[in-house]
């Protein structure tokens, strides 16, 4: 379908343009690339196609379904062509597509140039006599070929495209909108407004996405970095820094370690700062520097204990422990021997 629907299109720009111009009505047959739903009073035609026709200012009226003789005239002229130029290259061998253009624009000329038998004038003649009067200009662009399909948009904000996914203002996640996208760009409408264009990105499995698109609490964590938090850490205190430290250290990724630092600083809204330096020393001593630990500690009111003085190690006597000299001189022994 959609090399279809681009060679539809691709054939009415380049023969509205080999015209010079465009008429006031277009009349096609009711294919899958041009009408989604004939209708003999209002057909649904294909977006792509009336985006074509609202660009070149004509009107689409297509003929009723199985009535060749709504377009009677054009169906003589495909037979004139097939006997013209295709009967005329069909034992030819050609190796590139440029090649046999260049031989179907030149039996087109020579077909449109060619003398009526049995009136005067030829094709061309008559085209410049009657039809060329009465074409209205062509716009001062060309129409650019654009496709569009529906899309929900996921919990994160996003919608997919060919593996790719493009944000959209964080306000519509679960709606349905339409996608509109080129070779280069890509559109997002909503009940007909576009909220969102995205450069087209050929990149699978990547992202691309607007700042103003996430949410405000979003915004607010992407705004942390390494170095951000740790200037925040030295002012709640020197175990409160060394802890974010240890955080950011210990991390396998430098995401978890930010998660985790964020954690103290919701801690360091709920709490007073001398509590948390408190709770960072107590963690730092017992070797339990993590967001969980620290919570509890606050929560357990262990930050506003005491700290005992650690314990000085004693040397165990017992008459059947040996001591480490009995063990240097089987040593000494083991040498001499």
């Amino acid at each position: 379908m959609k090399a279809d629907l681009e060679s539809w299109i691709g054939a009415h720009v380049r023969t509205l343009e080999y015209l010079g111009g465009c008429p006031a009505v277009l009349v096609p047959d009711n294919l899958k690339a041009g009408v989604r739903m004939p209708s003999r009073y209002e057909p649904d035609l294909n977006p792509t196609y009336q985006e074509l026709a609202t660009h070149y200012g004509v009107a689409v009226i297509p003929a009723r379904v199985r009535r060749p003789r709504d377009k009677s005239v054009v169906e003589v002229g495909v037979q004139v062509v097939e006997r013209w130029i295709l009967a005329a290259l069909r034992k030819l061998t050609f190796f590139s597509l440029a090649e046999l253009n260049q031989a179907i624009r030149e039996l087109l000329e020579r077909l449109n140039s060619r003398p009526f038998r049995k009136k005067p004038g030829s094709r061309r003649e008559l085209f410049q006599q009657l039809d060329r009067p009465a074409l209205q200009p062509l716009p001062g662009e060309r129409f650019t070929f654009a496709q569009w399909q529906w899309s929900r948009v996921s919990n994160d904000y996003h919608v997919a495209l060919d593996q790719h996914h493009y944000s959209v203002p964080n306000h519509l996640v679960g709606k349905e909108v339409e996608l509109r996208y080129t070779a280069t760009v890509v559109e997002v409408f909503h009940k007909g407004v576009r909220v969102a264009a995205h450069a087209r990105s050929s990149h699978a499995g990547a992202t691309t996405t607007v700042a103003e698109h996430r949410p405000e609490a979003h915004r607010r964590y992407l705004e942390w970095t390494p170095a951000r938090l740790l200037s925040w850490a030295s002012h709640g205190g020197p175990n409160t820094a060394a802890v974010v430290e240890r955080l950011l250290e210990q991390a396998a990724h430098r995401e978890q370690g930010l998660r985790s630092g964020l954690g103290l600083v919701r801690l360091g809204q709920w709490y007073d700062p001398q509590r948390l330096e408190a709770a960072c020393a107590r963690a730092l001593r017992f070797n339990a520097c993590s967001y969980r630990s620290i919570e509890s500690m606050l929560q357990a009111g262990l930050d506003r204990l005491e700290q005992p003085e650690p314990t000085p190690l004693v040397p165990l006597v017992h008459e059947n422990i040996r001591g480490g000299g009995y063990f240097e001189q089987l040593k000494e022994a083991s040498h001499v021997n």
